[in-house]
């Protein structure tokens, strides 16, 4: 099933660091997968349990941005909120070392506090009145809320831009549900606010390192080819049940004719490297989530996790060539 998936960036400017993480990407999709792991505190106990359980840690590290958002409602949130949004504190230095030093591929999730009208834990839409209908038209008050809170995050990723560090940049994550105030009033309003980031984020910000990575399975309100380099989705299978995914792969690709990298954004369990190493199914990465889903053997054994890291198939933080 191995075919050659476009390498070419979507943003003309791409950084040359862009360009070889995405040709790297298109040559191993159907011959290998990324192994990846989101982290989401200092501490990042998850990489502590695969190192110990494998022996190895994975090539793609991904990172939460969530305590970066610059609105949070401290005044009225739980102590929960409080307590993960404390945890988050300062995790982009280890984003740093991973990258610059262990030379690791990093991804970003923003859990984005909404620009006003929120608490507790305001990136849900139950917990914000802000309405994103509204952010997509110029000149509201929403839109220049949401506006000044990209231009507060563009502000970190540039220091990574100026680094020559390419991301793979995943916002407005799992467009296709209402469950995140940037999905509540629908795809095309999702659609529009991914697209306006874009153009906000390359033309205005000239952010060159970024991989721009669209996360729904939905064709409707797709963001269109000319804004993504990958197609993913999430996917969240019952505890130990582990394939290659070939329907959740086809149900994806449907959302374009063009042939796109395609990337497992989220799992709460590792796909079956050995499935995928027959069937070919062109995964890019995939990327487990974090706490029990990466740190214990509840959803993964430690058995089906070492066999996977020790697979020759598996792409792991020792065998990734240097991209940058």
């Amino acid at each position: 099933m191995h075919t050659i998936k476009n390498s070419t960036p979507c943003n003309p400017n791409a950084s040359k660091e862009v360009k070889a993480v995405l040709k790297y990407l298109s040559k191993l999709s159907g011959k290998g997968i990324i192994t990846g792991q989101h982290t989401q505190t200092r501490l990042q106990k998850e990489l502590r349990f695969i190192e110990k359980v494998t022996g190895k840690l994975p090539a793609l590290c991904g990172f939460e941005l969530l305590s970066y958002s610059p609105n949070i409602n401290y005044k009225n949130s739980s102590p929960e909120c409080l307590l993960e949004v404390e945890e988050n504190k300062n995790t982009l230095e280890n984003a740093w070392d991973w990258a610059l030093n262990k030379k690791g591929l990093i991804t970003f999730t923003w859990h984005w506090f909404s620009p006003f009208g929120s608490f507790d834990k305001g990136f849900y839409s139950e917990n914000t009145s802000f309405d994103a209908s509204k952010a997509v038209l110029e000149g509201t008050e929403e839109n220049k809320a949401l506006i000044s809170d990209m231009d507060h995050m563009a502000g970190i990723l540039k220091k990574f831009c100026d680094k020559h560090i390419p991301i793979l940049w995943r916002p407005f994550h799992e467009a296709e549900g209402n469950w995140f105030w940037w999905g509540s009033n629908g795809a095309d309003t999702a659609r529009k606010l991914y697209r306006l980031m874009y153009d906000r984020y390359t033309n205005h910000h000239k952010l060159n390192n970024l991989i721009w990575v669209w996360n729904s399975p939905l064709k409707e309100g797709y963001v269109g080819d000319d804004v993504a380099d990958v197609i993913s989705r999430d996917l969240y299978p019952p505890k130990h049940q582990h394939t290659d995914l070939k329907k959740e792969y086809e149900e994806l690709i449907e959302i374009t004719p063009s042939n796109k990298i395609t990337a497992l954004a989220e799992i709460g369990v590792i796909p079956s490297i050995p499935k995928l190493s027959k069937s070919n199914i062109p995964w890019a990465w995939y990327m487990t989530w974090s706490n029990d889903f990466g740190s214990t053997g509840e959803w993964t054994s430690e058995e089906e996790l070492y066999a996977a890291y020790n697979s020759d198939y598996a792409v792991t933080l020792d065998k990734l060539p240097g991209l940058y």
